[in-house]
Order: C-alpha cells, then structure tokens, then sequence
C-alpha cells in the first residue's frame, strides 16, 4: 500500500505533464494506444465518477444550505457562461457541426472534480467549490441536455430523453454509489481514498489517449483550431466566473471557487456524450479530450497566480481527492 501512496503521490504531481506526454504519443503513435477504444469512454468515466462519490460526505452538502446564495450564483454562473461561450465560439470561429458539438458538450456540462483540488491550492473556498461541483453535477441531467438542445439543436439532432439517462447511468449512480459506500463502509473507503486520483488520473489518461488515437489524422489537419477554441473557451471562463462574483459584491475567496469553478469543466462526460449520441460524427469528441488535456494545465498556472496574492489556504477538502476532469 505504501508503493501505491508514493505511486499516487507522484502522479498527483505531475497529472497535466502525464496527460500531455499520453496526448503526444497518442497523436504521433497512435498505434501504441490502439488497444484503448472509445467505446471505453463511459465505463472509465463511471469509474472516476464512483472514486468522486466514494470522497464525498453529508457535510459536503452543508454550503448548499448553510450559503445558498454562493452556491446559486455559482451554479448559475456555470450553466450561464460556459454554454454560451462555446456556442459563440463556434459561431466566431466559424466550425464545422461535428466540431461545433463537441465544443458546446463541453460547456453544457457540470465542473470537473479537479476544481476542487485547484481552488485549494489557489487559497478560495474550498467548501463553495465541493458544494458547486455537487450541485452542477445533480443538475446536469436536467440541464446538460437541455442547454445542449438549446444551442445546437438547429444543427444536429439533440435526443434529450436519450441522453439523460446517459448521465444519470454514467454519472448520478455512479457517484450515489459511492457514496453510500463511503457512508456505511467507512473502513473501506479510509482504506482506498489515498489512491484514489491514481485510478481517476489513470482513466483519465485512458480516455484521452484512446480519443485522440482514434482522431489522430484529423487532429493533424485541425488540431491547432481545435486547441485555439479550447484555450479560449477555458480562459474566458475563468475571466468571466470571476468578473460575475466581483460584479456581486463576493469576497475575494469566493471569486476564486467561482473563477476555477466555472473554467474547469467536466470535459470526460462532454467525451462521454459525443461517443454515445453523436457518433456520426467523430470529432465530437476531440474537444472534451483536448479540453481534459489543457484545463489541468490552466487550472495549475491559474491557482499559483491565485495563491500568490492569497493568505493561508485552509485544511485540504476531503472531496479533493478525485481529481482528473
């Protein structure tokens, strides 16, 4: 067990160079991760789903009653922003449906897990960003579809029924599960918890390895467009989360959860949905996985800058642990 903390520890530190160096060899070699299918795509993403369900506890869900003016504007902020930043995107950059959807997946979808682990270390609070994160992903059944009707809906077809119960069977029971888990097998998971981001990081790298091998030849051709959008999509997200909490007046820890919370997206479920509902058209997925790839990046350089203007960050969020998304 000890191999495995020190293994965890290690791959915890050096995610974002991981996932680019698996992105590489995935593009340039895509035969050495041929064995790694799409079709992969939702068994992995339930797996990192349950190690985030098996992190989290009631008191996790203490910010949504305790300060549910945060957590509205929070939540708002990300069903607001996000979608809309990628549908202008698409429009400005003038992309093709199959790239255009995969784009707007990734802002129809809730924040990822990582976010709490990068507003810790960017000194926010923490406790307003595992509460955002819980409440996105409970609404993203609802909202994912609908948001992504509502945008893309006159360019492809959109099965809203269909795809939430992607997400319910892909992300709510997965993360319900766990965290019953956790509750009534608390011996269990004090066990697992401390290598946890080593099986989340390590499906995460499968996931964006076996898509961009998958897509290698079109990435050559329009990579470059496709990481300009992405970039864009990010950083305006961050800019934008944190201008909204500013504009209302939130202290400065707040601004930060809302900035990060909002930026990082949970771009394994946009992967997830583009390989289940719209896999006539293949590059659909590329934008979740480049997207898996730079937000680590962003959301690291980002929380330094953050924590250099900070005071002294609080106790780690327990919720922290699964990172990847």
């Amino acid at each position: 067990m000890e191999v495995l903390k020190k293994i965890t520890a290690f791959v915890s530190r050096y995610m974002a160079i991981i996932v680019i160096l698996v992105a590489a060899l995935a593009l340039f070699v895509p035969s050495s991760v041929s064995f790694l299918k799409t079709s992969y795509v939702n068994p992995l993403l339930g797996i990192v789903m349950f190690g985030m369900g098996l992190t989290l506890k009631p008191h996790d869900f203490k910010v949504v009653f305790s300060r549910p003016k945060d957590v509205i504007i929070g939540c708002c902020a990300q069903f607001a922003i996000m979608p809309f930043l990628a549908f202008a995107l698409t429009k400005v950059f003038g992309l093709s449906p199959e790239l255009a959807i995969g784009v707007i997946l990734v802002g129809t979808c809730p924040g990822g897990t990582s976010s709490n682990v990068m507003t810790y270390l960017s000194k926010g609070d923490v406790a307003l960003s595992v509460g955002m994160t819980a409440c996105s992903t409970i609404l993203a059944p609802f909202l994912t579809p609908a948001l992504t009707y509502l945008y893309a809906g006159q360019t492809v077809d959109v099965d809203i029924w269909s795809m939430f119960l992607s997400i319910v069977q892909v992300v709510i029971l997965p993360i319900v599960l766990g965290f019953l888990i956790n509750h009534f097998f608390q011996k269990f998971t004090e066990a697992v918890v401390e290598i946890l981001p080593l099986v989340s990081t390590l499906a995460i790298v499968a996931i964006v390895a076996g898509v961009v091998s998958a897509n290698s030849a079109n990435l050559m051709t329009s990579g470059l467009l496709i990481i300009v959008v992405v970039i864009l999509h990010n950083v305006l997200g961050y800019l934008l989360g944190y201008v909204v909490g500013k504009l209302l007046k939130l202290d400065e820890t707040k601004c930060r959860a809302i900035s990060i919370e909002v930026g990082m997206q949970n771009s394994g479920l946009a992967t997830s949905l583009a390989t289940v509902h719209f896999a006539q058209y293949p590059l659909a997925t590329i934008p979740g996985a480049v997207f898996s790839v730079w937000h680590n990046i962003s959301g690291a350089v980002l929380a330094n800058i953050y924590a250099r203007t900070a005071g002294q960050a609080g106790p780690a969020p327990s919720s922290a642990v699964s990172e990847g998304q």
